[in-house]
């Protein structure tokens, strides 16, 4: 069996039968001439909606690095999500999601789904008694973030896979915080793996996708089924982008992980910082369970302000090489606050995150002016107390 970093560069990827290049080619074609009427080629492509050349290198890519027999990406991760839960979920049906799961999947149960009578249920995945108590007759989804966003919580994973296999649910793990190089979701049981590849799959900030991964046959087909019939699919220039990304994923997950392990360091002894929130540290309720499933931490990390809210306003604001932007898992750090960004939607919810809430996307670059920057910012918040 090959290694990570080998299926990441080579996994889809063989050298061009034509020409010999060892890169995989962005085909833009919208459309294939066939054989004859109603005869495909040898590649079986008959329009680029159904299939693309570039798109299925990554997608056969993505597959190898999850450990799964089927990848099928998608033009963002919210299309990836919308699709999956219009084959897994019908009117009636309920779901699982996690007390403080990402925005965006907030947002689509709660305001797509639920009218049309799709119900739902925010539980602690870690708490596994508490998601026993949450499951219906009905529930037909459990919805597994670990690390969640932004409050990097951890679900065991193969312990809710468990509580999962005697229900008639469906367990999904949005993979995107940990990436599949820190995190094998479907060797611990998960039915699929989700991806927003615009995060660390890609990594440079510099494309849109989504992307999920199965072992499971019959769903496989009816994901691409619904993809086709819905149109979530990327752009060959898009594909190319994420699995240019992905050849590099394992060295930079390393990189991402020694640094945020320095800042963390610093935020949790410096007085502007009330909490730290990494599962990375022992003090972290999740800390064991993380450890057990993922190679290592990863690189976001969140903190609340001591100051409050106008205190981590001014931490976002006065970063230099922390640039404040919304998204996550790029070469360059990041900050932002995200009760006024990314989880605006869950503002007034029961999902809201605390006002003082900062959350860092340490990327690769010299961990010491990472440092210096963000030790500035938090000095100038302690002085203006």
């Amino acid at each position: 069996m090959r290694g990570f970093a080998t299926n990441a560069i080579h996994a889809g990827q063989e050298p061009d039968p034509h020409t010999g290049a060892v890169i995989t080619p962005i085909h833009p074609s919208s459309t294939y001439a066939q054989d004859g009427v109603g005869g495909l080629r040898a590649g079986g492509y008959e329009y680029s909606r159904s299939a693309n050349p570039t798109r299925t290198a990554l997608q056969e890519c993505l597959a190898a690095l999850e450990g799964g027999r089927h990848g099928i990406v998608f033009g963002s991760g919210m299309g990836a999500t919308d699709v999956l839960m219009r084959v897994l979920l019908r009117p009636g049906d309920h779901v699982v999601i996690p007390h403080d799961a990402y925005g965006g999947t907030f947002r689509i149960v709660d305001k797509v789904l639920a009218p049309w009578d799709v119900q739902y249920t925010p539980v602690d995945l870690g708490d596994i008694g508490a998601l026993r108590a949450a499951l219906r007759p009905n529930t037909r989804l459990i919805w597994c973030e670990t690390p969640t966003n932004p409050l990097l919580g951890i679900a065991d994973i193969a312990a809710v896979a468990d509580v999962a296999r005697g229900t008639n649910a469906r367990m999904v793990v949005d993979n995107t915080f940990a990436s599949p190089y820190l995190q094998a979701p479907l060797a611990l049981g998960a039915d699929v793996v989700l991806h927003s590849t615009t995060k660390y799959v890609g990594g440079h900030s510099d494309m849109i996708g989504g992307a999920l991964v199965t072992s499971d046959d019959a769903l496989a087909e009816e994901l691409r089924f619904t993809q086709n019939a819905t149109g979530s699919v990327p752009g060959p220039f898009d594909a190319w982008l994420a699995l240019r990304g992905a050849k590099t994923l394992a060295l930079r997950m390393e990189r991402h992980s020694d640094n945020a392990e320095r800042i963390v360091e610093l935020l949790a002894g410096h007085r502007a910082v009330d909490r730290v929130y990494y599962p990375g540290l022992p003090a972290h309720p999740g800390h064991e369970v993380a450890a057990k499933q993922m190679r290592r931490f990863g690189g976001m990390v969140s903190f609340t302000a001591a100051g409050g809210r106008e205190a981590a306003l001014r931490i976002c604001e006065r970063t230099e090489i922390f640039i404040l932007a919304e998204s996550l898992g790029g070469v360059e750090s990041l900050i932002e606050h995200p009760a006024a960004m990314t989880h605006l939607s869950v503002a007034d919810s029961t999902l809201a995150v605390p006002d003082s809430l900062v959350r860092l996307s340490v990327g690769i670059e010299d961990v010491e002016d990472l440092l210096d920057d963000l030790r500035s910012a938090l000095d100038a918040a302690v002085a203006a107390t």
